[in-house]
């Protein structure tokens, strides 16, 4: 009887028999892992991170104890783990818009304007304020959620440059240095107030609009060329 119960067990955390193909690994099941995930996002967003416990995330996600210490090894690196989840998630849909585009400009526009819709609107402000709260203890976390990588936002935007300086629409010496000033230009002001509470809601489209043609404006008349 208990081995038939460990079975059903199985068959309930995998989606297959005890013994079939296909089962995962333990810590390997993608759908446990998000499911861990989307609990523990729930937990710091509303006691913030050093409030929460892995206690108050096992019982949000559903799971038990065992399986929580089987995917993340303590509550730094389930934290750290929704970082990277967050930063990718973002940087991937701000990859798919800039590949819809071909001008330039065009470019730039849905740029700022979906990532200040973003950092307005989303859930992105609460994992800054908590990676912002524990800076100076977790210094690592931070770099971590900033650092230069293929799914960081910047570099995202890096890449669309090079590959208008590589047409011959613009004309950069430090891609970096010209994506941050954009990015600061389009929608620096508008995180800013968000992040730090002087806005809660949505920017009046008439006024996103207007600012982000400003720093287009800005931004092609330092590094713009007569093909753009």
């Amino acid at each position: 009887m208990a081995g038939k119960d460990r079975d059903m067990e199985t068959e309930t955390e995998t989606g297959c028999p005890g013994n079939a193909a296909g089962r995962f690994a333990a810590g390997e099941d993608p759908a446990k892992r998000e499911q861990i995930l989307a609990g523990a996002w729930r937990v710091f967003k509303r006691k913030g991170f050093d409030a929460a416990s892995m206690n108050d995330i096992t019982r949000e996600a559903g799971v038990s104890k065992g399986t929580i210490y089987v995917y993340f090894s303590n509550k730094e690196d389930l934290f750290a783990a929704l970082v990277d989840h967050h930063r990718q998630e973002f940087a991937t849909s701000m990859r798919n818009i800039l590949a819809g585009t071909e001008e330039v400009r065009d470019g730039l526009r849905q740029f700022g304007k979906a990532f200040a819709n973003k950092m307005i609107c989303s859930e992105m402000i609460p994992a800054m304020r908590s990676v912002i709260g524990v800076i100076d203890r977790m210094p690592k976390l931070a770099q971590r959620f900033f650092i230069a990588a293929p799914n960081n936002v910047r570099t995202v935007l890096q890449d669309f440059i090079e590959h208008h300086v590589a047409l011959g629409h613009l004309k950069v010496d430090d891609v970096e240095l010209a994506a941050r000033q954009y990015i600061e230009l389009s929608t620096g002001t508008f995180f800013k107030l968000r992040l730090f509470g002087e806005i809660d809601g949505p920017v009046p489209e008439e006024k996103l609009d207007r600012v982000i043609a400003s720093a287009i404006k800005v931004f092609m008349a330092a590094y713009g060329t007569d093909k753009a």
